[in-house]
């Protein structure tokens, strides 16, 4: 079983630069879109096979995330049942017959990190909506984190601490989340890799000089790592300024 993350910073954008043939390149059992920037009947995009579910953000052109399956689920529900989060369009969940699927656009924290107090309480409550579901069944997270957990997530950390997605206390949150039970699936496979990242900077050439961020995860519940078989980031792909990245689970 294969599963796709992507933030596409814009679908309507990034299928004017190929995403429909990168879809189906990769050829996923779940693709997970986040930062989609859409509103209900902007752009009709369906593949034959594949269900698909979409959470817009009330606010134009901002956020939004989608999946699109090949099974179809038990159930959906978007957002995570708090009015104060609800309306960013940034959580769906689809419930199958022995697992949770959640993908996220967690809020950025943004210049100055001015909204660096949401995004702590974000992050306290999201925790505890993907714990209870925990308690149900294992949860497979996927999407943007917008955080880099270790130096070796970013190029530049020194030059980077106080920012947002490189803050000491977002990174404790992210640190938090492990401890509780669940497994950062790429650094399970590769946990020393560095100079692997899956978004960059439209600015100064970051991409060509491979100056970015590993801020799209999958994470899962600890019990689900008998069942991981590989992980990617498809630092070949274009068409955003993040890349798509992988997990694969039997």
């Amino acid at each position: 079983m294969k599963l796709i993350s992507w933030n596409v910073n814009g679908l309507r954008a990034c299928e004017t630069k190929g995403f429909s043939e990168t879809f189906k390149l990769l050829d996923a059992d779940f693709f997970c879109l986040q930062e989609t920037k859409m509103q209900a009947g902007q752009l009709d995009l369906q593949f034959e096979g594949f269900h698909s579910f979409w959470n817009y953000a009330d606010k134009k052109g901002y956020s939004g995330t989608a999946i699109y399956t090949r099974h179809q689920p038990l159930n959906v529900t978007y957002g995570i049942g708090i009015d104060d989060h609800d309306h960013e369009g940034r959580v769906i969940t689809l419930e199958m017959d022995d697992f949770f699927l959640v993908t996220c656009y967690t809020p950025n924290s943004q210049d100055g990190l001015r909204r660096l107090d949401y995004r702590m309480q974000w992050e306290d409550d999201f925790r505890a909506y993907v714990k209870g579901l925990d308690q149900k069944k294992p949860v497979i997270i996927c999407g943007d984190l917008n955080v880099a957990h270790q130096e070796i997530d970013l190029k530049n950390p020194k030059s980077n601490r106080k920012n947002a997605g490189f803050t000491d206390e977002e990174r404790e949150k992210f640190t938090l989340l492990l401890q509780e039970g669940f497994t950062d699936t790429f650094r399970y496979f590769y946990p020393d890799q560095t100079d692997i990242y899956s978004w960059w900077s439209y600015r100064f050439h970051a991409r060509e000089k491979n100056a970015g961020w590993r801020i799209d995860y999958f994470v899962v519940s600890e019990r689900l790592q008998p069942r991981l078989v590989s992980a990617k980031i498809h630092t070949e792909i274009y068409g955003s300024d993040h890349c798509p990245v992988e997990v694969v689970i039997r």
